[in-house]
């Protein structure tokens, strides 16, 4: 429950002269978090190494200018669940190709 406030006070203003607007968008930056990693994907637990590479795939083809750097990462969470060599040298070619968009996609916002 949050206090209330008396008629006789002013509205509280925002630190550093900052609209809730600002504050909006900062919350939503959050998001963007390296090592951000979807809740759905926590609650339905380890998948098994073959749904891991299947999901990493899915991720690597749907991923978006938007989306790379979550993406990236819930891609590298998948990748430490798969237990094999063999297993991860197949995940290395979608992977190496997020990695790449991010870097195209890093130089094209700083030109």
């Amino acid at each position: 429950m949050t206090p209330r406030r008396s008629a006789a006070e002013p509205p509280r203003k925002h630190p550093k002269g900052s609209s809730a607007k600002d504050t909006d968008s900062r919350r939503s930056a959050v998001k963007n978090v390296a090592g951000f990693v979807p809740l759905t994907s926590l609650k339905q637990g380890a998948p098994e190494p073959a749904a891991a590479l299947d999901h990493i795939r899915v991720i690597y083809f749907n991923t978006t200018e938007r989306t790379i750097h979550a993406d990236l990462a819930h891609a590298i969470e998948l990748l430490k669940i798969l237990p094999s060599e063999e297993a991860r040298e197949k995940a290395t070619v979608y992977m190496e190709g997020l990695a790449q968009m991010r870097r195209e996609w890093a130089r094209k916002d700083r030109a």
